[in-house]
């Protein structure tokens, strides 16, 4: 549970589920990829704008395990996608000191996309900036399920009790384990819904809803979500006024 913000006020970490790709093409009358191509552009600009307001990390749903359901030929252009902005940003990624995490059910992908996902985290593993999480055939049914494969593996081995499995054991499993849970929640596109993303992650996370389709995601309307979330009183389950106390104590 994160109850310490960044010195400047900024969540430390924020998920965004990346919609309206789709419907931001249709209204064009484009192709819907050139909507997911638009969407990548987005995506590079809010990268720049977490690096430069010291964000510690960034998670993105990028595929969803039931977006392989949408019609074959528009998932085989968007792992063309993923595979080839992979292939032309990762440089810059790493020149700006950013560190690549890429979480999901990887073994669905092919060999090249799995064989290029690996050199590029990698690469930027030892980075010490913003790191960006990229969520590609990934729900949150299945980061629980997996977290609880691997306890269960280790009691079998004897190494884990039953009386060991707690909420913080559990936060040990889950793909982004090393990382805070996430302050603030995007989902962009105009519906509100989670999605089935970061589940367990997002408990007492922050969310921000807008109208706005992700290509249109611009600094302007990610200020406004982060000066909403800077605006709110995060309790925990306190009351508001221990909040204060609690703030106060930490000024001291």
């Amino acid at each position: 549970m994160n109850e310490l913000m960044t010195d400047n006020g900024n969540p430390r970490h924020i998920a965004i589920i990346m919609d309206g790709n789709g419907r931001w093409a249709e209204k064009r009358l484009f192709p819907r990829i050139l909507g997911h191509r638009a969407g990548v552009k987005t995506v590079k600009k809010i990268v720049e704008y977490c690096v430069k307001e010291e964000i510690a990390a960034l998670s993105l749903f990028a595929f969803s395990s039931e977006n392989w359901r949408r019609p074959k030929k528009e998932v085989e252009m968007l792992m063309e996608l993923f595979f080839g902005t992979l292939q032309t940003q990762i440089d810059k990624l790493d020149k700006n000191n950013v560190k690549l995490r890429v979480i999901g059910d990887k073994s669905a992908f092919s060999k090249k996309l799995q064989d290029r996902i690996l050199q590029a985290e990698q690469q930027t593993e030892k980075n010490t900036g913003l790191t960006l999480v990229v969520a590609a055939n990934y729900g949150g049914h299945w980061d629980i399920t997996q977290a609880f494969q691997k306890i269960a593996e280790k009691i079998s081995k004897g190494e884990l009790q039953l009386e060991d499995i707690t909420e913080s054991l559990i936060s040990q499993y889950v793909t982004t384990a090393e990382l805070p849970e996430p302050d603030l929640f995007i989902r962009t596109g105009g519906e509100q819904r989670i999605s089935n993303f970061l589940l367990w992650q997002l408990a007492y996370t922050e969310f921000y809803f807008t109208e706005t389709l992700w290509p249109d995601f611009d600094k302007e309307v990610f200020s406004k979500a982060i000066e909403s979330f800077k605006s709110r009183q995060r309790r925990f389950g306190r009351t508001g006024e221990q909040v204060v106390n609690l703030q106060k104590s930490k000024k001291l």
